[in-house]
């Protein structure tokens, strides 16, 4: 019978092959000073837009992860709130939003603060404020307490034919396993940030001390101990945004390095190469930033109503499909002659031009700015 590697009698002796892994590791940084080195060149007010930008993505995306989708607008707009930016288009943010955004904000703004139950405890209940995970009464702000004959499990499959991909360890155990983890992650030692990253995110999970958002302050932990490795409160690249795409590999490497071995070299390869791959994605945003910025900086008089900077910042994101009036109705939530008065006015002052491509309804576009 396989064992998790907490019963191993070494646990938590992590082992890696660090030839292996270091040319990677190399890789990485470089990659990783590169862009900054980029953003920094950039100036204050566009490193901004940029961080808020990816802080929104992370959140999105490693709540994405577990199957929650939030409202993008809402969890921008409590960001920038908390974050005290000015930003055109803010809407009003559930408390779910911002209780995730809080824990984010917590994990990247202070990283250089200690992680401590207390801290943990903290995130724990701001990612579920009214106690419940779904229909489900959960223990928020504390270790979870279930009996042994009611194991914590990772579990799949349709009732009746679940599979048990792994198994926590007993709560009895969880007060010294956290405390040797956060002692752990506090001590200042000489190991790369990058790789402590990746050793936190796996080693975290495994010990899976709460009834549910163990994958979500997993996460946050990454991003904390990345923000130590950039040095850097900023956040321009989303490696919650990379694990999304690749969601189905990284279960499947964590539920390998879960069993048998303290050798973890192939989940730390597989971190690596997936953190490579989030900071090359981040050419795109950064493109998408450039453009906003230009685009308000031409239109900083332009006096545009609520709706108008609403619509107009969502579609310098990009929106699925093409924008017509009933579109812009049902997102901007108002009648269909407000929107096309409001599609009109833009129209009159030069941002928006109907759409040459024609179709069966007219449809909009910006103009080049």
């Amino acid at each position: 019978m396989a064992k998790y590697i907490y019963q191993l009698e070494n646990w938590p002796g992590f082992e890696w092959e660090a030839e292996k892994l270091s040319p990677l590791l190399s890789e990485v940084r470089f990659t990783q000073g590169k862009l900054i080195g980029r953003m920094e060149a950039l100036g204050f007010d566009l490193q901004q837009e940029a961080s808020l930008e990816t802080l929104t993505l992370e959140v999105l995306k490693s709540s994405e992860i577990e199957g929650e989708l939030l409202n993008s607008d809402e969890v921008r707009s409590s960001i920038a709130r908390k974050l005290g930016m000015d930003v055109a288009g803010l809407v009003a943010s559930d408390r779910n939003v911002d209780g995730v955004v809080e824990m984010m904000l917590d994990a990247t703004q202070r990283y250089e603060a200690e992680l401590t139950p207390d801290r943990l405890f903290a995130w724990h209940a701001s990612l579920f404020p009214t106690g419940r995970s779904g229909m489900h009464k959960i223990v928020t702000g504390a270790w979870r307490n279930n009996s042994p004959d009611d194991p914590m499990q990772v579990i799949s499959g349709a009732m009746g034919k679940e599979k048990v991909h792994y198994q926590a360890p007993e709560a009895a155990v969880l007060d010294a396993e956290m405390k040797a983890f956060c002692d752990w992650f506090n001590s200042r030692d000489t190991m790369d940030p990058v790789m402590k990253a990746a050793i936190s995110h796996l080693w975290f999970v495994t010990i899976h001390p709460f009834d549910d958002g163990n994958g979500r302050i997993a996460r946050a932990i990454t991003e904390m101990q990345l923000s130590r490795a950039d040095n850097n409160q900023q956040r321009f690249y989303s490696m919650s945004a990379q694990i999304r795409k690749e969601r189905i590999a990284y279960y499947q490497v964590l539920e390998r390095t879960q069993q048998n071995t303290l050798n973890i070299s192939n989940w730390l390869q597989w971190f690596l190469q997936c953190l490579q791959r989030a900071l090359q994605a981040t050419g795109h945003s950064l493109q998408t930033v450039m453009s906003k910025a230009r685009f308000w900086e031409q239109h900083k008089e332009s006096g545009f109503n609520k709706r108008q900077l609403l619509m107009l910042n969502k579609l310098l994101d990009g929106i699925d499909g093409k924008l017509s009036s009933s579109k812009w109705a049902k997102m901007a939530k108002c009648s269909a002659d407000t929107a096309v008065r409001d599609i009109n006015d833009l129209i009159e002052r030069g941002v928006l031009a109907k759409d040459a491509g024609g179709g069966r309804s007219t449809s909009y576009v910006f103009r080049e700015y």
